[in-house]
């Protein structure tokens, strides 16, 4: 049974023998479900959770008139990881049925018009931390998938979105040098989540500038990590790992030997006891979280496998762990709940392509 036939099972409980049967691919058809998620909410205004200072009474506006590109999605990240969902599965399955849909919306939303707005909006007074830096991140992330892609619309749909990018990767050249220490949260400040797709973005864009700072900045933070606490993990609101995420970012920053050894000291049990995440209420916007976190776990388990290589004898169990994380979650991406189903879809195909 392939996994797409039960992604909208909502909250019924899979058996351990149904979990097994969940296809890990990703067809057109999968693909054109997941868009399906996206294009239902990045139109969607309300509910809105805007993260917006407010100078003064002309500034209580709606989202769509603060945002005009990214104002659906529940809040203006999500947006943006949608945006960025919608153009992968698109680029990587022309064929879907939803693609003339997904560029209609691409071209209403990622137009110079709408992304000027966006950035006037950052230039407005008491937002130099707007979506620090998570929001930054996935916007680089977003401005790296078009970049990356040799078609005439994303070359268009990139030449738009290019003044926004230009203006965060400013802001992440001008905030990594201040920021002493780095932020070891499972949820949105986490550093190295956001470093890791700012480094897609540098290295799609050429920008020579900001991967020498992610690295130094990387190897000053986390190089003389030792014994990371992943016994802890998770928080009851996690969406990420963060012994994992540092670990997934250090591996594309060090060589192999130099990686492994990195890692025999900084989680030398793994994968341990590590175990996918219970999720008892999808209903509740935190506890949904976890979702999240078996997803991105999988993806940094992966990562960290093929960095390690199929000699060493950690990857095979890793990869395992990998799947079994991946197959807790991917069934209930469609609870009918909006509170997971507004982002947790792009953390689906992340993790798939990371596959």
């Amino acid at each position: 049974m392939g996994w797409m036939g039960r992604v909208f099972l909502g909250c019924t409980v899979l058996t351990t023998a149904q979990a097994q049967e969940v296809d890990l691919v990703l067809t057109d058809a999968a693909a054109d479900r997941f868009a399906a998620l996206a294009l239902r909410c990045v139109r969607q205004e309300y509910p809105n959770k805007l993260d917006h200072v407010m100078n003064g009474a002309g500034e209580v506006k709606s989202p769509q008139a603060l945002h005009p590109a990214f104002y659906g999605c529940f809040d203006w990240h999500s947006s943006v990881h949608g945006h960025w969902m919608l153009v992968k599965l698109l680029r990587e399955h022309p064929g879907m049925a939803r693609a003339a849909e997904i560029r209609t919306l691409l071209d209403e939303h990622l137009s110079p018009g709408r992304i000027a707005l966006e950035v006037a909006y950052l230039g407005g007074a008491n937002r130099r931390s707007f979506e620090r830096t998570y929001g930054w991140a996935w916007l680089l992330k977003l401005s790296a998938e078009l970049r990356s892609w040799d078609e005439p619309s994303a070359r268009r749909w990139a030449e738009a979105l290019q003044p926004l990018a230009d203006e965060l990767a400013a802001r992440f050249l001008a905030f990594l040098p201040k920021q002493t220490y780095p932020i070891r949260t499972g949820v949105h400040p986490n550093t190295a989540f956001s470093l890791d797709l700012a480094l897609d973005y540098a290295q799609a864009a050429g920008d020579v500038r900001l991967e020498a700072l992610i690295r130094e900045r990387t190897r000053d933070w986390f190089g003389r990590d030792r014994r990371g606490p992943l016994a802890w993990e998770p928080g009851g609101e996690d969406f990420l790992s963060p012994c994992l995420e540092e670990a997934a970012l250090m591996s594309r920053l060090l060589p192999p030997a130099g990686f492994r050894r990195w890692l025999e000291g900084f989680l030398p049990g793994l994968p341990g006891g590590l175990v996918p995440a219970v999720v008892s209420d999808r209903t509740d916007p935190k506890i949904v979280h976890l979702d999240g976190l078996n997803l991105s776990r999988a993806r940094a388990l992966r990562r960290i496998a093929a960095a390690l290589g199929a000699g060493d004898v950690r990857s095979a169990g890793l990869l395992r762990l990998a799947d079994r994380h991946a197959r807790a979650s991917l069934p209930y991406l469609a609870s009918g709940s909006y509170e997971g189903e507004h982002w947790l879809a792009t953390f689906a195909v992340r993790m798939l392509a990371e596959r």
